[in-house]
């Protein structure tokens, strides 16, 4: 029997990358698995099929995750499809946007990536915890850019990934009395369509030439941890950022 059999679990931005990962990872486990995604629907319906052929449940529903009115569509219609109880929701909606020095970043791009990574979190977290019970778990996912500051042009982004780490500490507090943990992930170099777009190839073996497992990470790795965080195995871990970096970075 798998670790999250009988759970419900919200993934935003579950469709591609980790986040399609993870929302494998989690119906692997037995979790019924709502996939949240905004403007790939295709991906969306592919990790749903991939899901699903292999004998899990899931279902995709689109939705910005910076609109309450789209996050609070999202939590319901999880609940009507899979009954009233939402036990794991993990956060993956995010992004870096582009690379903006200081002098090129103004108020409206850093408040836009503000949104994307912090408020989405926040907003997700508000609507799911009135339906989740004791035992129920959070995964945000930070980045080590919070820990270091990331690379040239990221300042907005290593920002507000900074404050979902904070955020999650400052829930882990509040929630644990009613018995639900929060705990994130702070992944570095992992080989994604993110990395493609925003890191330069040689800058990438760069990287993992310097990282002390020599490599990249896959995205199944952090997807693997989240089950872990997700599940009672972890039920004495809540309020850890949990760095999976290779070694590239020491918290």
């Amino acid at each position: 029997m798998g670790r999250l059999t009988n759970k419900v679990a919200i993934v935003t931005g579950g469709s591609r990358d980790i986040g399609r990962a993870v929302s494998v990872a989690l119906a692997r486990e037995g979790a019924a698995v709502v996939v949240n995604y905004l403007h790939d629907e295709d991906a969306a319906s592919d990790t749903v099929a991939d899901i699903v052929g292999a004998g899990g449940t899931a279902k995709a529903v689109r939705g910005d995750m910076t609109l309450p009115t789209d996050v609070d569509s999202l939590v319901a219609e999880a609940r009507s499809e899979y009954g009233e109880t939402i036990h794991i929701l993990v956060n993956v909606t995010g992004g870096m946007v582009e690379r903006r020095t200081l002098e090129r970043m103004d108020l409206d791009f850093l408040e836009h990536v503000m949104r994307l990574n912090l408020t989405s979190t926040f907003l997700a977290t508000k609507a799911v915890v009135p339906h989740m019970p004791a035992g129920g778990a959070i995964v945000n996912f930070a980045s080590q850019a919070g820990r270091d500051g990331g690379g040239p042009g990221a300042s907005a982004y290593a920002t507000s990934k900074a404050a979902v780490m904070t955020f999650t500490r400052a829930m882990a507090k509040e929630l644990g009395p009613q018995g639900i943990r929060v705990n994130a992930l702070c992944p570095g170099m992992i080989a994604t369509t993110f990395h493609d777009t925003f890191t330069k190839d040689e800058v990438r073996a760069n990287v993992a030439a310097a990282t002390p497992l020599r490599r990249q990470g896959d995205a199944r790795e952090p997807a693997d941890a989240v089950v872990f965080l997700a599940s009672d195995e972890s039920s004495f871990i809540t309020g850890a950022n949990v760095d999976i970096n290779g070694g590239m970075f020491f918290s």
